[in-house]
């Protein structure tokens, strides 16, 4: 009989449980408080959110029906707008306006068609001046019919000598409209006299066109003038404080004496008087032998020889209109 070895287990030695110290048993403490502490934020969090819930709901309750709210009031603003307009157009336009609309002349000339009977409404000849014109009448000048929509066009012309500025003469003496031709009736804004030369627009804007003539725009002009002898100091300076003439005052303007020549003067008004220039001169016992428009409003003849024209840019009728404050038309 063989002797029995002893079995013996492969097992590892443990080692034997050590009790945990004070340091351990501290931060175990601190742990557990932290994480009481974090449930108790957690429960409170809970609670405010179902506290607040109802709070934000009526208030969303209340931005919606304030938004709702302005909706319906934009809505009937702009529900009102459009009655107004609509009750604008029932109202018509006033046949002068809208003749110069349509590019006939300005304001002050088409009175002179609508007074001499050359109008007729719907083919009868219309001479009221306060004569309103609706959507659906029929409008004739001198038997063509007219519309009111158009296409607004414009020239700068550097006018010469000799040439009538209007739209047609009687005499049949040459006009500016035989220099500037276009395809849309077009007329000249304001006047030159036959002998007066340089910058005159010509266009079928009629707004602008009567802004640009009337007085209270005040819009500048530059005029170069030569005189049949030396222009007296004292002369100019009652030229630059105003002058009565037979229609009134002056206005007060800036009167420039060439230093080597003092025949010739440079003037810059702001009143389109007829002969406005030439009066002033001739009350004074001048004669006027010279007279050129180099500045109409934003407009120059510079680049231009006398008799030449060319349309002007988007930039120029922008800045014509802006200085009448009329609003863009591109």
């Amino acid at each position: 009989m063989k002797n029995a070895r002893p079995t013996t287990k492969n097992t590892k030695s443990r080692k034997p449980k050590r009790s945990p110290g004070p340091g351990a048993r501290k931060q175990t403490d601190i742990e557990l408080a932290t994480i009481k502490k974090t449930r108790t934020t957690i429960a409170k969090s809970r609670a405010t959110d179902s506290t607040e819930a109802p709070k934000r709901k009526a208030s969303d309750r209340s931005f919606h029906t304030k938004n709702a709210s302005f909706k319906k009031k934009t809505s009937s603003t702009s529900t009102s707008s459009r009655g107004r307009s609509a009750s604008a157009s029932k109202e018509g336009v006033r046949i002068n306006k809208y003749l110069a609309d349509a590019g006939i002349g300005a304001r002050r000339s088409v009175e002179e068609y609508i007074t001499g009977g050359l109008v007729k409404v719907n083919g009868q000849i219309v001479t009221d001046l306060s004569t309103r014109i609706f959507l659906e009448d029929f409008v004739t000048v001198n038997g063509e019919p007219i519309t009111d929509r158009k296409f607004l066009t414009y020239f700068l012309l550097n006018k010469p000598k000799d040439i009538i500025t209007t739209s047609s003469d009687e005499l049949g003496r040459e006009t500016v409209l035989d220099i500037v031709r276009s395809k849309y009736r077009i007329f000249p804004v304001g006047r030159l006299d036959r002998n007066t030369t340089g910058a005159l627009l010509i266009t079928n804007d009629g707004d602008l066109a009567f802004r640009l003539t009337h007085p209270s725009y005040e819009i500048p002009r530059e005029y170069k003038v030569g005189l049949d002898r030396e222009l007296d100091f004292k002369d100019a300076r009652k030229i630059s404080h105003g002058l009565e003439l037979e229609d009134g005052k002056t206005g007060a303007c800036e009167v420039i004496v060439d230093i080597k020549d003092h025949t010739k003067i440079t003037m810059m008004i702001k009143e389109g008087r007829n002969r406005e220039v030439r009066r002033i001169f001739e009350s004074l016992g001048y004669d006027v032998r010279r007279l050129d428009r180099r500045r109409f409003a934003t407009l120059s003849t510079s680049g231009l020889k006398r008799g030449e024209y060319r349309q002007l840019t988007k930039t120029e009728v922008r800045d014509l209109r802006s200085l009448v404050g009329l609003d863009l038309v591109f």
